[in-house]
């Protein structure tokens, strides 16, 4: 809808006869914002599910020694699947290994935890996905008063970057104070049992890293939806502002 004010001419005044003041909605800037919401909350999904499919996530130095070798075991993990390999100064090394996180973890703390860090993974992955839904059911309808407009978007968008977090932290707790990386190794090599262990260094990789842009995308998206609700309220306000000057003024429609 287009408002046109119409004011008369006075004959005293400087300013001219007719005044036309229009109100112009901005559809393209606010569908603009919304698609940019979907954008990023559908870039959370996508960066969620590679940080599942890779094994980049640690890759652990465990420096070891007994009477008939000297080295060390390096394993590189994900929070499914992970490789091993052995470097050692003089001893005869085993082959390298591919393994499954959980099915090489025995019944223990370090399993469990790494249990509930998938489980937190799996419903960031599926709130992310819900985030990204409601950006774009919001796109294309108009569910202001809802769950299904903003406030569903702040919901899941604040779960989806408070889920990845706690991931964050468990798998943190679990490799450094658990000893998750240490565990691994006493499985897939029983010849060298945790008193051969001489040390244990530890560097993440870019899929432990990318924890950090889900995060940020997450805050982005609710971001971009309060400029847009800004924006809506700022349009509606001047819509209104032709209506005040009513009494004195003619309004065409």
């Amino acid at each position: 809808m287009i408002l046109f004010r119409v004011r008369e001419a006075n004959p005293s005044s400087r300013e001219p006869g007719f005044i036309f003041d229009a109100t112009y909605p901005r559809p393209f800037l606010h569908r603009g914002l919304q698609m940019s919401s979907f954008v990023t909350s559908l870039g959370a999904f996508v960066v969620i599910s590679s940080i599942l499919a890779t094994q980049e996530w640690i890759r652990s130095t465990i420096a070891i020694r007994d009477s008939s070798s000297n080295g060390s075991v390096i394993i590189t993990y994900g929070l499914l699947r992970g490789k091993s390999v052995q470097e050692l100064n003089h001893g005869l090394a085993e082959s390298d290994k591919s393994f499954e996180v959980l099915g090489t973890l025995s019944s223990s703390s370090q399993k469990t935890l790494h249990t509930v860090v998938l489980v937190f993974l799996v419903l960031s992955l599926l709130t992310s996905l819900l985030s990204a839904g409601l950006t774009l059911y919001n796109s294309i309808s108009n569910p202001y008063q809802t769950f299904l407009g903003p406030s569903g978007v702040y919901t899941w968008s604040g779960l989806c970057a408070a889920f990845i977090f706690i991931t964050l932290l468990l798998f943190v707790g679990n490799t450094q104070s658990n000893h998750l990386s240490e565990q691994l190794a006493q499985k897939l090599y029983p010849t060298y049992p945790a008193s051969t262990h001489q040390g244990t260094s530890h560097s993440y990789g870019y899929s432990f890293w990318l924890v950090l842009l889900v995060i940020l995308l997450n805050v982005a998206s609710v971001v971009v939806i309060i400029f847009y609700q800004k924006a809506r309220y700022q349009r509606k306000q001047e819509q209104r502002k032709p209506m005040e000057y009513a009494p004195r003024d003619g309004i065409l429609f």
